[in-house]
């Protein structure tokens, strides 16, 4: 069960890293860089503050359930569906 938790953190961090790079990091950090690009015409640092970070956050979410679904699997920890 040990393995599990450390296996998890290691998800949660992961997730979290990428988390804080696309919000902090091209929405503040980046930005002025970032600016020099275009994306659906706004400044891509101004998309990422504005739209990207909402899209990225969704599909983190997905990315998450997906991920612990096949952990949970893996480590024999997943709950057992209806009807099986």
């Amino acid at each position: 069960m040990h393995a599990y938790w450390v296996a998890h953190l290691r998800i949660l961090i992961v997730l979290l890293l990428v988390w804080f790079a696309v919000s902090f990091g091209a929405g503040i950090l980046w930005a002025d860089w970032l600016d020099q690009f275009r994306f659906g015409g706004f400044k891509l640092g101004f998309w990422f503050a504005q739209q990207g970070s909402i899209y990225a956050f969704i599909l983190l979410i997905f990315a998450y359930v997906a991920i612990m679904n096949r952990h949970d699997r893996r480590h024999d920890v997943h709950e057992e569906e209806e009807g099986s």
